[in-house]
């Protein structure tokens, strides 16, 4: 007997095995998402296999906090940092202290990268998602000392501190 794909996955757009391994365990996912441009974080719950978005935003947001607007590194790994940890401040602040899973949906798990850097921004705010120390990345490149034009995080972070 022939069996037929959805259509979602033979787009490459979801892995259904995965996600229904998310909705039993019936906790919010904070997406994590990457474009050409931008880096993309949504805290996201499901209610009967219907997703909603109750907190989301894109690395964009990081240039009313004091991100330089003629930088071209709006998706670096201090940049993922920074949306996740602004992302993790407002999703603490509307909805409290909240555990939550990290999808990264058909995207590779690559230590080191700029989704776990997104990561450790959401865990630095206050949300509760496991995950082991090792698939961080150094401080140095949280930090951005290693691009061309460095960025210091630690004012935007403070600033995110203060308003969000």
């Amino acid at each position: 007997m022939r069996t037929i794909k959805k259509r979602r996955r033979l787009e490459n757009k979801t892995d259904y095995k995965s996600r229904l391994v998310m909705l039993k365990s019936e906790l919010p996912r904070v997406v994590f998402r990457k474009t050409n441009k931008y880096i993309i974080g949504q805290l996201v719950r499901s209610n009967e296999a219907r997703d909603e978005i109750s907190v989301g935003l894109d690395s964009r947001s990081l240039i009313d906090y004091g991100w330089p607007k003629d930088s071209k590194s709006i998706k670096s790994s201090p940049a993922a940092y920074l949306t996740g940890f602004l992302l993790g401040k407002k999703i603490v602040d509307k909805e409290g202290e909240i555990r939550a899973i990290f999808d990264l949906g058909l995207q590779r798990s690559i230590a080191k990268s700029r989704a776990y850097a997104f990561l450790k921004g959401v865990i630095d705010a206050g949300v509760k998602i496991s995950c082991n120390e090792e698939m961080f990345p150094d401080e140095s490149r949280i930090s951005g000392k290693q691009l061309k034009n460095s960025i210091n995080v630690e004012p935007i972070k403070q600033k995110i501190e203060k308003e969000a």
